[in-house]
């Protein structure tokens, strides 16, 4: 068969010869899109292990451990095993000597003169951090600071030379598929190098600020703080955790994303410390039955469930209200709301906008400090006379004296306390129980069963299927939409 070059006809109309040409175009341009879209797997990551190494490093942490003091059984006096526990424990020696406790892990250097990141459970409780670099040299690192919450820590070296570092890539451009690849000291092993993809992205495990990609790239004990690198060769998350069965890597790792990093490394670097924003209210997620309870017309944003003390309700701030933007942002749930107000400078007055009652107001609000504020004390209210009723399947009574006590609530805490409840109740179902506080039904305080029954029949009069009411469990509270046809 002859081969053919592609000519465009001389003989046809130039109108027809302009559409032939365009459409020649349109087809170089759409293989060329496919063969960039079908990237196949690189030939080799060997020159991009070769120009990183130099930057990871192998951590190494001493750690004094205090002498056990024996066994430590509690054998009651005259017990017939008495005489041979303390025979036991008298062979273990009375003045055994602390011993010291050592722990492998991985970091990468971020600056030429000396910054180097790891995992903050690679280096906790370290009496003493040496750090062996890829070129066989050692030496001893301190502490600059240490963020808990994304397990990052911030370490410093003196060296005579400038270092070899790398940098911060952007984790939010990285794509499911991406190819990735991991470096640290598996094991004790030593330098390592692996590969994978991206697996998924926004992973969330127990943190409040968690943000991390998995990847199929083999991550084992040992690997905790070392890089995960794209293919430019830029740090775009720091691995951090594994899950398997077995403790060995099953194909699913997670690295903490570098936009998460690097803020938590730069506040670490000039402070020594986080500084984190703090809006100083509790929120909950918007489920289905809540919207519908308020007259929402999605589940997007958080719903304010309480405001104490602070900026919040300096501000203006209502428990109830429904943030719906944050300092021109749309907030979609309670997780991107904690996260960008996180990650807000302290002291700054930002715009937030809020749901409340069916119309949209905008807040100014002065951030505190996170650091500074957690564990504040929400304030207390009245005390109202008992009268038990059954109500909504449950036994609801105001909140008396000695039950204040017993449930650990603030002196003139008021609200309805749930005696007992049905368990074929949806309010069951939905996972109330003896002891829970109702505080607030329709978003209107509650401190008597008449208070709560004129709630119902305000919902019904307005056609609500269901009634928001605001719970309180050990001082913590949430939002529970209940039926009331």
């Amino acid at each position: 068969m002859r081969s053919q070059a592609i000519a465009v006809p001389e003989a046809r109309p130039a109108a027809l010869r302009l559409l032939w040409v365009l459409m020649l175009g349109f087809a170089l341009a759409l293989a060329q899109a496919g063969i960039a879209f079908g990237r196949a797997a690189p030939e080799s990551f060997a020159d991009l292990a070769e120009k990183v190494s130099p930057a990871v490093v192998n951590i190494t942490t001493s750690t004094t451990v205090a002498a056990p003091t024996g066994p430590g059984f509690d054998v009651p006096e005259g017990s017939p095993f008495e005489d041979f526990f303390r025979d036991f424990q008298n062979r273990q020696g009375p003045d055994q000597a602390p011993r010291r406790s050592n722990a492998l892990g991985s970091g990468f250097v971020i600056s030429e003169d000396g910054y180097i990141v790891t995992n903050n459970h690679v280096i906790e409780g370290a009496d003493e951090i040496e750090i062996e670099f890829f070129s066989g040299e050692r030496l001893d690192a301190k502490l600059i600071g240490t963020d808990p919450k994304t397990d990052i820590a911030l370490l410093k070296v003196e060296s005579d030379e400038p270092l070899t570092f790398v940098s911060f890539g952007n984790s939010d451009l990285m794509r499911v598929g991406d190819w990735v690849m991991a470096m640290g000291n598996p094991l004790g092993q030593g330098f390592s190098v692996s590969a994978g993809i991206v697996s998924a992205r926004n992973r969330e495990l127990s943190g409040t600020y968690d943000d991390y990609i998995q990847t199929d790239a083999a991550i084992n004990r040992g690997n905790s703080g070392g890089p995960l690198f794209n293919m430019d060769g830029d740090v775009i998350g720091v691995n951090t955790a594994i899950l398997s069965p077995n403790g060995g890597s099953i194909g699913i790792g997670f690295s903490m994303a570098s936009n998460v990093v690097t803020k938590v490394v730069n506040q670490l670097r000039e402070y020594g410390e986080t500084r984190r924003g703090w809006l100083g209210v509790r929120i909950q997620d918007i489920t289905p039955d809540v919207a519908e309870a308020m007259g929402l017309g999605d589940t997007r944003g958080a719903l304010v469930t309480d405001v104490p003390e602070g900026p919040a309700a300096d501000g203006g701030m209502k428990s109830g209200d429904v943030i719906t933007a944050f300092d021109g942002v749309e907030i979609e749930d309670t997780r991107e709301l904690v996260r960008r107000v996180g990650d807000t400078e302290v002291g700054r007055t930002v715009p937030v906008v809020v749901m409340r009652e069916g119309e949209t107001e905008t807040l100014e609000i002065t951030l505190g400090r996170r650091e500074l504020a957690e564990g504040e004390a929400v304030p207390a209210a009245a005390q109202m006379e008992p009268a038990e009723k059954d109500i909504l399947g449950m036994t609801l009574g105001p909140v008396t004296d000695k039950e204040i006590g017993e449930l650990n609530l603030a002196p003139g805490t008021e609200g309805l306390v749930v005696k007992s409840i049905d368990e074929t109740s949806e309010a069951f179902d939905k996972g109330l129980q003896p002891g829970d506080l109702i505080t607030e039904a329709g978003q209107q305080k509650v401190a008597t069963v008449a208070d709560l029954e004129a709630r119902i029949e305000e919902a019904k009069d307005a056609g609500r299927k269901s009634l928001l009411l605001l719970i309180r469990r050990g001082g913590e509270p949430r939002f529970v939409a209940l039926g009331i046809e």
